[in-house]
């Protein structure tokens, strides 16, 4: 079971429902079921998906592995490799045992020092005399612009900043991952550049509203149709301080380094929203996809989600909202969300939003929300209006015991929200 306190939050026989939905959800992006459907190698055969390569082809073969849940795919696709795999190194938030590939704790949302070490050390020391008989398998997961960056110019401190400006503007992540692309060298296809003129397998799973492939991770495998005079209307858009011109590089754009590149994606919240829609068909209950790429303020959102649910019947939607920080509380988008659904809930409807990897911006993963959290709520005297208006959904989630509780999980294909309603 992946919500530790499934018991103290099925009070009632809808929330119950909706929880088993949500095991159900994070039980299918799990890296076990995801690398096991999607890979495998026989003999000297690699294949993923619908595409084989082989592996004799090659004298080296290395792997690469950045983003939340990396790790875990990472030593999956090592298991079976085997002997085959060179070397490898991999840079998460979870830690994995790894038998050839050198593992580094990093950090996210923002970046840090070790993060930059990893990447530094791994562009300098180890990517040297490719050939096109080299082989790199590149994991990559959501979060990957935070874990895997060498800047362009700006210093570590400053990009700490303009990540914390970014985070707060409520710009979405097709915004932010432009103007991330054109602060680093890496990004928008950057990674290409180093690893010229080796064969590069990009494996990929998304956290990206529409599983755009240049936005995930910012997209360093991948071609970039972006430019510097994009990125500069963004820093306008939003105010950002301390980003000049000069900060900012274009990306590759030479047909060259996108030649030898297949990048094939192997998981997005497709698969969870599917697998929900079928549990609740099990259980007898009419259900339906809203939107698999979904955005817009999380503030606004549950509104909308409650409003376009039909009565007996669940509602369920991927994406990724964003908040627009205007207090000094905390939380994360998908407490949000539900704090403000309860603005304008019904004793017949349950809401809740996840983060798929456990981690909303703080130790719940997301909350769950009713009449009954109100009822808490009227008992211990919280103005649910007021924990909104300082984004202190954690507090507010904390007092009255709704929020969701899973740790840090090995995958990530961003929010899932479900809406349930009698």
């Amino acid at each position: 079971m992946f919500i530790n306190n499934f018991e103290a939050l099925a009070v009632t026989p809808q929330r119950k429902i909706v929880l088993n939905l949500i095991e159900t959800a994070l039980s299918s992006i799990q890296s076990e079921n995801v690398i096991g459907k999607s890979i495998t190698v026989s003999d000297n055969t690699l294949t993923i998906k619908d595409k084989t390569f082989d592996l004799s082809s090659f004298n080296r073969v290395f792997l690469i592995g950045f983003g939340k849940g990396s790790a875990k795919n990472s030593k999956l696709i090592e298991e079976k490799l085997g002997e085959k795999l060179t070397e490898g190194y991999v840079i998460d938030t979870n830690p994995e045992d790894f038998k050839k590939i050198k593992f580094t704790k990093g950090t996210h949302p923002l970046p840090s020092e070790q993060n930059l070490i990893f990447t530094k050390f791994l562009l300098k020391d180890e990517l040297r005399d490719l050939s096109e008989k080299d082989l790199f398998i590149v994991v990559i997961t959501g979060g990957g612009s935070a874990l895997f960056e060498n800047p362009y110019r700006v210093t570590l401190d400053k990009l700490i900043s303009i990540e914390e400006q970014l985070l707060k503007s409520g710009a979405d992540i097709f915004e932010m991952n432009t103007v991330r692309k054109h602060l680093s060298l890496l990004k928008g296809g950057g990674l290409l550049k180093y690893l010229y003129p080796a064969k590069v397998i990009s494996i990929i799973s998304s956290d990206v509203p529409g599983n755009d492939l240049s936005v995930i991770s910012s997209g360093p495998t991948v071609r970039d149709n972006t430019t510097v005079e994009d990125a500069l209307n963004i820093v306008d858009k939003y105010r950002l301080r301390d980003i000049a011109r000069d900060d900012l590089t274009q990306t590759p754009k030479e047909d060259k380094y996108f030649e030898r590149v297949s990048n094939i994606l192997i998981l997005s919240n497709v698969t969870a929203l599917e697998t929900m829609k079928q549990k609740a068909q099990e259980l007898g209950i009419t259900a339906s996809i809203y939107s698999d790429k979904f955005q817009g303020l999380a503030r606004t959102v549950g509104k909308e989600l409650i409003e376009s649910t039909m009565s007996n019947s669940i509602l369920l939607a991927g994406g990724e909202t964003t908040v627009r920080v205007t207090g000094n509380g905390e939380g994360g988008r998908n407490q949000e969300v539900v704090l403000s659904a309860l603005l304008n809930i019904d004793d017949k409807t349950v809401i809740s939003s996840f983060d798929s990897d456990g981690w909303d911006n703080s130790p719940f993963a997301g909350a769950i929300g009713d009449t009954k959290t109100l009822e808490k709520a009227k008992e211990l005297g919280l103005n649910p209006a007021e924990f909104l208006n300082s984004n202190n959904s954690l507090a507010f989630f904390q007092k009255v015991g709704d929020g969701i509780e899973t740790g840090r999980l090995p995958s990530n294909v961003s929010d899932l929200m479900i809406v349930m309603k009698v």
